[in-house]
């Protein structure tokens, strides 16, 4: 297997599951502020031209962060970082769901859409208007989510680090550099993240800023 990496909390959140579950494979860096990802090479093995992509042994390729782990937890069940049972799977999954699609876009596409927009303009279709908007749906649910946490459980699934964690870990921390920090207010969300930013994994991949980036 090769994994085709770059810059991005989202190749971030594959490397992170994969030091958790010790987990070594080969790594070729795709030049993303270049926009190799958008090149022909590139968009014969992810046809959306997104990071990360992984490269199986028989020489098909798998994208989407989540198939991408779903696929190592399969092949390397242990530590289980989605979960050992039925129950436990369900679970990850439940919140790793909650948290991108109501956090984790919402917060992207907010800086895509915003501070990022000359960057992407060129890449994606942007909506410049929406930037706002999208910030203030992520900052509600990451809000809500501190409700959520107040029952004083350790991470998104109880006492076990899952892979919905790193997720929103690897956004929330990218946020931090992008003019949207974690309100103070959310007391227990931050008590979540520092917990998580302990994680030896984390250390050894902190998070890259982008260009002219400075910490919120």
């Amino acid at each position: 297997m090769k994994l085709y990496d770059s810059i991005g909390p989202n190749p971030r959140i594959v490397r992170i599951f994969m030091a958790e579950k010790a987990i070594e494979i080969p790594k070729q860096t795709v030049d993303l502020r270049g926009g190799e990802n958008r090149q022909t090479d590139h968009l014969k093995r992810n046809p959306h031209g997104q990071m990360p992509t992984l490269e199986l042994d028989d020489g098909s390729y798998l994208s989407e962060i989540t198939a991408i782990c779903e696929y190592l937890e399969e092949i390397k069940p242990e530590p289980a970082m989605i979960g050992s049972t039925p129950k436990e799977r369900a679970e990850c999954r439940m919140w790793a769901r909650r948290v991108d699609l109501n956090i984790c876009e919402p917060l992207a596409n907010g800086y895509r859409f915003g501070e990022a927009l000359k960057f992407f303009e060129k890449r994606i279709p942007v909506v410049p208007e929406a930037s706002p908007g999208l910030k203030m749906i992520a900052a509600n649910r990451l809000q809500w989510l501190d409700g959520q946490m107040a029952d004083g459980r350790e991470y998104l699934c109880g006492k076990r680090l899952t892979l919905a964690d790193i997720m929103l870990y690897c956004w929330l921390d990218f946020g931090a550099l992008v003019g949207q920090p974690i309100d103070p207010a959310n007391t227990n969300i931050k008590a979540w993240f520092d917990r998580v930013a302990q994680r030896p994994s984390l250390k050894a991949d902190p998070v890259t800023p982008p260009a002219g980036a400075k910490k919120a």
